[in-house]
């Protein structure tokens, strides 16, 4: 990350805890062990995570989703020289098929479906809304079978700030053939009607997945907690939910 963007973080009360590369590796060696095949990168914005997993040797197949057109510009472009990397039509993933108004924040990666909290807002003020969107919507169960084939094992990541609820709402039917996941998990409520992130492990759990691994993220200074998480669930080998 850029040096003035740390600053300017660190002046908003901000820190980005950067998992060294070794997490990585770490999540990169367990999909290699549950032979995933395929990423679905949902939440792509400009294609960190999959820069995060080139990075620590994982060069299997990846479809990446971004509804922002113009984020979804770049994704596409930084995408382009990786032939194992697939940049999907820019669209959100739901609960239904359609289309909704994104909201877009001044930080592109804080983008979402639903209002950022006022409280999160006065002590981050640089993600206030920067205008709004409208966006295609489509239930993961209407395209999987686009991208993954009958032996695929898949790995669906979720960075949708908020909406990780509606995007497993919208893969009812395949979950079944998932075999992995890593969601973000936020730890106080950031944005209007997001599930929190006992909820989404309660679910994840009761459909079979197991809580592996946990990655830091946003640790604000004004709260004086960690307001995010990454979690990395897999079933084990032969279960279904």
């Amino acid at each position: 990350m850029a040096r003035p963007f740390r600053k300017l973080l660190r002046l908003l009360g901000l820190d980005y805890v950067k998992s060294p590369i070794d997490h990585w590796q770490r999540i990169a060696g367990m999909l290699d062990h549950f032979g995933i095949t395929l990423v679905l990168d949902v939440g792509a914005n400009t294609g960190q995570y999959v820069g995060y997993l080139r990075a620590a040797g994982w060069t299997g197949r990846v479809v990446s989703f971004e509804p922002v057109t113009g984020v979804h510009d770049v994704l596409a472009g930084n995408a382009a020289a990786d032939p194992a990397w697939e940049v999907a039509p820019a669209m959100a993933l739901g609960s239904a098929d359609g289309a909704a108004e994104i909201t877009l924040s001044n930080e592109s990666d804080m983008s979402s479906l639903l209002a950022l909290r006022d409280e999160i807002l006065a002590v981050s003020p640089s993600t206030a809304a920067g205008g709004t969107e409208r966006v295609n919507v489509r239930a993961l169960d209407s395209l999987f079978d686009d991208y993954a084939g009958a032996d695929d094992r898949v790995f669906l990541k979720i960075d949708t700030q908020g909406f990780e609820r509606a995007v497993l709402d919208g893969a009812r039917i395949s979950l079944p053939r998932i075999a992995g996941l890593q969601v973000e998990l936020s730890l106080i409520p950031l944005y209007e009607g997001e599930a929190l992130w006992r909820e989404l492990v309660d679910r994840l759990e009761a459909a079979g997945f197991d809580l592996r691994f946990v990655l830091p993220g946003y640790y604000d200074r004004h709260l004086h907690r960690m307001l995010q998480i990454d979690g990395i669930f897999f079933r084990e080998f032969g279960a279904s939910s």
